[in-house]
């Protein structure tokens, strides 16, 4: 088989389980792998680290599949798919929601693939070179598994590209997938567009966090910024918000919010879904004084790279700046952010330093994250992405 060499000192990473090979590790290759090419690793001195995907593209010049010399195979993909969805069944997934993530990518040991269930649909997301040449093999196992009707590929991302790999959709097997495909979440019901959605279609990743809102909005005026499909203020009027308010700039998403309103026979005057930016709506508020009880800031990522760390964090905190004006005392901001170069110590100090910006006197009562079906690597702290925070406002 063939190997790459790293630099002298270079497997520190490996050794403590990381599955990455950065470009600038590596000291040669052995061989004429070509994209998507199982391979080994070696350290300088000749030692086996491991055998993952060779990806000559990418910056991440190897994702490792195992640290051990075991065959790379259909019947290996087909170990870890099955361990993966008995791990869900495990977590009682199936039995909150017919809605949420089967394979969480490299936190579930197959690098650069991510798969979502939403009912007897698969939505799968192929992500790196290795998992694109195994496509086939995946889709073989993904088709046995229980009261699967169709496999979709959302595979229309930016970071493909960065594999040398170009963007793709479309059907891999079964039925096509309806416009709409109607999810349940702990009682709560949303209409699901996996062909047009952002990611696979919906946000399965705040499921918890959305019962924490529906929990906290008895008799509150809700503001929920980045609305989406209304994740959040579907969640707040189910737990008996006076008003809900659905800042979020894409018309398309407006219609499928009242959709989702209707779809939970919710009063429709409870909820008012408005098409606006939210910087800008929210600095509107602030002029006329407008109150909440409880906002939630759940905004896109703001940092795809490190280069963007810094500007990033000036967003994150002008819109909690903004929203810590906005509540009234004794308010609750549930505020969020999903950029993994995003550290938690650091958001929490962007977060207080906004609240002091504002003027208000502010505690953490809790700390959120991902859900339990977005596993959470130790070895990976990359697979930890989810940061969010319950502030209580004085």
């Amino acid at each position: 088989m063939d190997s790459v060499i790293l630099k002298p000192g270079r497997e520190r990473s490996l050794l403590r389980k990381h599955p990455w090979v950065f470009s600038g590790a590596v000291q040669r290759l052995e061989g004429k792998s070509g994209k998507g090419t199982t391979i080994d690793v070696h350290s300088a001195d000749g030692q086996f680290l491991g055998r993952g995907a060779y990806s000559p593209a990418s910056q991440i010049r190897v994702r490792i599949w195992s640290f051990s010399e075991e065959s790379i195979d259909e019947n290996w993909f087909q170990k870890r798919i099955l361990e993966a969805f008995a791990l869900r069944e495990s977590l009682g997934m199936s039995e909150r929601s017919n809605a949420y993530r089967l394979i969480a990518s490299e936190a579930d040991k197959l690098p650069g693939l991510t798969i979502d269930r939403y009912a007897d649909t698969l939505v799968c997301q192929f992500l790196s070179a290795g998992v694109e040449v195994w496509k086939a093999s995946i889709i073989s196992v993904l088709k046995q598994l229980p009261n699967v009707q169709c496999i979709y590929e959302r595979s229309d991302v930016n970071v493909r590209k960065k594999e040398g790999l170009e963007p793709t959709t479309g059907l891999l097997w079964g039925k096509e997938p309806e416009p709409l495909i109607p999810i349940d979440e702990n009682g709560l019901n949303f209409y699901v567009d996996v062909k047009q959605g952002h990611k696979t279609g919906f946000y399965l990743d705040q499921r918890s966090n959305r019962q924490k809102v529906r929990e906290a909005s008895k008799n509150a005026e809700v503001l929920n910024c980045f609305a989406y499909t209304g994740g959040f203020g579907m969640a707040a009027l189910k737990g008996g918000a006076k008003h809900v308010t659905n800042l979020e700039d894409v018309a398309g998403l407006l219609e499928l919010m009242d959709k989702n309103v209707a779809l939970n026979q919710f009063n429709q005057e409870r909820c008012t879904n408005l098409k606006a930016d939210v910087f800008k709506q929210l600095r509107t508020y602030q002029k006329e004084n407008k109150k909440f009880d409880l906002i939630v800031l759940d905004p896109p990522k703001f940092a795809e790279s490190q280069g963007q760390l810094s500007r990033a964090s000036r967003g994150y905190k002008d819109i909690n700046r903004l929203a810590f004006h906005l509540l009234r005392p004794g308010g609750l901001l549930f505020t969020f952010s999903c950029s993994g170069l995003m550290k938690l110590e650091l958001f929490q100090k962007i977060v207080a330093d906004a609240a002091l910006d504002a003027g208000r006197d502010a505690q953490i009562i809790d700390i959120l994250t991902q859900g339990s079906d977005h596993l959470i690597d130790l070895t990976i702290p990359e697979t930890w992405y989810l940061k969010g925070l319950i502030v209580r406002v004085a």
